[in-house]
């Protein structure tokens, strides 16, 4: 069993008897305590779909749930869930458009390395790779002679995802964005 400063973000873990997703966590340390680190995680139970913050300490201890992560890759849209193909096996896996509004903006017919997060037969989340290439659609012209180091700007990826690039990426360009931070890293 893990202790909460252990738990990273998607960790499944049982708490007061449901299994729950971690979505985010947030580390604070008290002023003018002996104690440890406060760990405020915002978790969404895997069945119902419920939304909750619990805070823990550092040494509290936490039991991780039974997950299984299996290779896919993005198929299609289907209204308001997303599809994605089991890599060996092509099991679909249906996946509520709500549940991965984040993780949709990174995700594409080419993005590679996307994991589902499977609990209890149910699939719950999805597991991103560090890095996404995306296609810039639309930002101010380039400018030429722009330094590496210098401003940036704006730019849509085609996902709606909007990042700040530097002036040097024009529209059409393929780039790589960092998908905990949300930022550019390079180009592709």
């Amino acid at each position: 069993m893990p202790k909460a400063s252990e738990i990273k973000k998607n960790h499944t873990i049982v708490y007061g008897g449901k299994t729950c997703i971690v979505r985010d966590i947030e580390r604070s340390v008290p002023q003018g305590r002996a104690g440890g680190s406060i760990y405020r995680m915002r978790m969404y139970d895997v069945v119902s779909g419920a939304k909750f913050d619990e805070t823990f300490k550092d040494s509290d201890m936490l039991e991780m749930a039974d997950l299984v992560r299996r290779p896919v890759m993005f198929s299609y849209i289907d209204g308001d869930e997303y599809v994605f193909l089991d890599n060996e096996d092509y099991t679909p896996y249906h996946l509520n458009k709500e549940s991965i509004a984040d993780e949709a903006l990174f995700i594409n017919e080419k993005t590679e390395s996307i994991q589902v997060l499977i609990v209890s037969d149910v699939p719950v989340a999805l597991d991103l790779p560090m890095s996404v290439e995306l296609e810039v659609v639309e930002t101010d012209p380039s400018i030429k002679g722009a330094s590496a180091t210098s401003r940036t700007k704006p730019a849509t990826l085609s996902t709606g995802l909007v990042v700040q690039v530097p002036e040097y990426i024009s529209t059409g360009e393929w780039i790589k964005v960092n998908t905990e931070e949300r930022k550019f890293q390079s180009r592709a």
